[in-house]
């Protein structure tokens, strides 16, 4: 720090080791909420990298790392080493042992033949938060199906609460489980944290993401259980069975408008649909649900999105635009609130993306660094446990670790710490 040079707020989780043995989307994405907040989180990959680094989404490959793992990866370190052999599993247990987080989601059983189980590594460090991810659960019927994102959405019960009655499953448009499950695990580490710095003690916490999208949906799946209402769509595309009509996006002269459960006779006011004028709101809109849906339809696809924008804003009725995805980067609250964060990578260049869902007044979240290239941080890391650089050199000839060259780490160019 220079003279006259604010020094940084601190980040909450500094002083946080996590060490990442994830892969794919929910562990990497939770490791990076840590990160975000402080923690030197040290991706633990194969020689090869970890799978996401082979999977790009959209297509989208960048020049060393595609978008898919740059995005999940950020503010950690990576260490590629074979944990198959000894010695990458003396490496891993040298880290376990100066370590607070240990994350992982191998398949049901994996950890254990890999030696890095829960009661394996608390041997190590019992004060170690022991975080497991899994699609199903530890163990059960489904133990060994495959986690994967839409086939937990389609299990979930979720699709068939949204469209038309005899109409396909509506999966949602975003990598939801997947993104729950993080979600989950982030909140999960906090508290076990949290717990630590009261009494000492790590644990074991399991996460699964058939729990995490089913407990999601604790408003919707208690009015079945404890209502008894059935989820019942109707010949109408509603957005949801459980709100009455109506309730989704509808056609203008050039667009959509979303439209949240407005009463009734107000809508009818506004859009010139006499029969709503002597509707019972709260009986009425769940009775005539699919009429209802028709008719609101029919008036509005008679004018642009503009003009029921303003008449249905001025009238108190709920209801807001459809974006696409250059609408919504480009929306200026979008731009008051520092939604998106820019930077520069030292391989992948000018990068924008999400930044934080959070603000904290002390100890703000910020990008330290991009996504590494596989191995960028093995050098950096063996050597803060004393590993010296003759033997690293001949732990790479092995073939035991991956060691690239360091990169400049990188700093947010949009303040982070502002409120919306």
């Amino acid at each position: 720090m220079t003279d006259g040079q604010a020094a940084e707020p601190p980040e909450v989780l500094s002083g946080v080791r996590v060490l990442d043995c994830s892969i794919a989307m929910a562990g990497p994405f939770a490791a990076q909420r840590l990160g975000d907040l402080g923690a030197d989180v040290i991706k633990v990959e194969p020689p090869t990298g970890e799978w996401q680094r082979h999977a790009a989404a959209g297509g989208a490959n960048g020049n060393r790392i595609n978008v898919s793992f740059l995005s999940l990866n950020r503010n950690k370190r990576s260490i590629a080493v074979d944990l198959k052999s000894d010695e990458g599993k003396r490496i891993l247990y040298d880290l376990v042992a100066t370590s607070d987080v240990f994350l992982q989601n191998y398949r049901p059983g994996v950890a254990a033949r890999l030696g890095v189980d829960y009661d394996t590594l608390r041997a190590i460090n019992p004060s170690l938060v022991y975080v497991s991810i899994s699609g199903y659960g530890e163990d059960g019927p489904y133990r060994n199906r495959p986690g994967q994102d839409l086939l937990l959405q389609a299990m979930s019960g979720a699709m068939l609460s949204a469209g038309s009655h005899g109409a396909p499953p509506q999966p949602a448009g975003q990598y939801l489980v997947d993104a729950v499950t993080a979600s989950t695990a982030f909140e999960g580490v906090l508290a076990a944290l949290f717990h630590r710095e009261r009494t000492g003690q790590g644990q074991l916490v399991t996460v699964n993401m058939l729990d995490a999208i089913t407990t999601l949906q604790m408003q919707e799946l208690s009015v079945y259980t404890v209502g008894g209402v059935e989820q019942r769509r109707g010949a109408q595309p509603h957005a949801h069975v459980y709100i009455r009509a109506p309730y989704g996006a509808f056609a203008t002269t050039d667009g959509f408008v979303a439209l949240a459960m407005p009463e009734l006779s107000t809508l009818g006011r506004v859009i010139g649909e006499d029969t709503f004028l002597d509707m019972d709101t709260e009986t009425d809109s769940w009775r005539y649900r699919d009429e209802i849906y028709e008719r609101t339809a029919a008036r509005l696809a008679t004018e642009s999105t503009a003009h029921w924008l303003e008449a249905l804003g001025e009238a108190g009725i709920w209801a807001g635009p459809v974006y696409d995805y250059e609408a919504l980067v480009n929306d200026p609250q979008i731009e008051h609130n520092g939604t998106f964060i820019e930077y520069d990578h030292p391989t992948e260049g000018r990068i924008k993306t999400p930044g934080f869902p959070y603000r904290l007044s002390e100890t703000p979240a910020r990008i330290d660094r991009g996504a590494p290239v596989t191995g960028e941080h093995t050098r950096e890391i063996l050597a803060e446990l004393g590993v010296e650089s003759e033997a690293v050199d001949a732990l790479v000839q092995s073939g035991v670790v991956v060691a690239e060259s360091s990169e400049t780490p990188v700093r947010s160019e949009v303040p982070v710490t502002e409120s919306a």
